[in-house]
């Protein structure tokens, strides 16, 4: 779970991480206000969608597993774990 909240976090810190790489590349403080005052909502923005998008292609990519889901039972006094028939 860890995993998938640390990706759509980095998925949003993108577009800041690629726009202050052109302010470095164009020799501008990345660490000035200035630069960032008319960018900051565009590029949270593009950073949500893009966090979303992977989402929704994520969801569509999965894995699934066609048959009916038999849950974890008793056999014969042996735990059976969950699987799909």
């Amino acid at each position: 779970m860890l995993r998938a909240i640390i990706e759509e976090v980095l998925l949003f810190v993108l577009p800041f991480c690629i726009f202050a790489g052109y302010l470095v590349i164009k020799r501008r403080n990345p660490f000035d206000v200035e630069h960032w005052s008319r960018h900051v909502f565009a590029l949270a923005v593009v950073g949500f969608l893009l966090a979303i998008a992977v989402l929704i292609y994520g969801g569509f990519i999965a894995p699934r597993s066609k048959g009916v889901y038999e849950p974890p039972h008793m056999e014969n006094g042996v735990l059976v774990p969950g699987r799909f028939k």
